[in-house]
């Protein structure tokens, strides 16, 4: 993984530098919203930083979707117990 815009921590896929993680620009992508759209709902990040994540994910489809899936199974397991 070489991204300026992208750090993989703690198991995550985040905005760098920030506390954002992936999951929120890309699940905000898949629904239509425009990167500048992306970038209103998390004033935090430049628009530079949502193409980037935009950018990588795209790059990297199979494994950032492989990732959301595993996180959603395990988000739905947690909540069902």
């Amino acid at each position: 993984m070489n991204n300026e815009y992208i750090e993989k921590r703690e198991g995550g896929y985040y905005i760098a530098g920030t506390q954002v993680s992936i999951d929120s620009v890309v699940h905000s992508f898949n629904a239509g919203s425009s990167p500048e759209a992306i970038q209103e709902s998390f004033p935090l990040l430049k628009l530079a930083q949502v193409f980037g994540a935009i950018e990588f994910y795209l790059g990297n489809k199979t494994e950032i979707n492989g990732y959301l899936a595993k996180t959603e199974s395990s988000s739905s397991a947690a909540a069902s117990q």
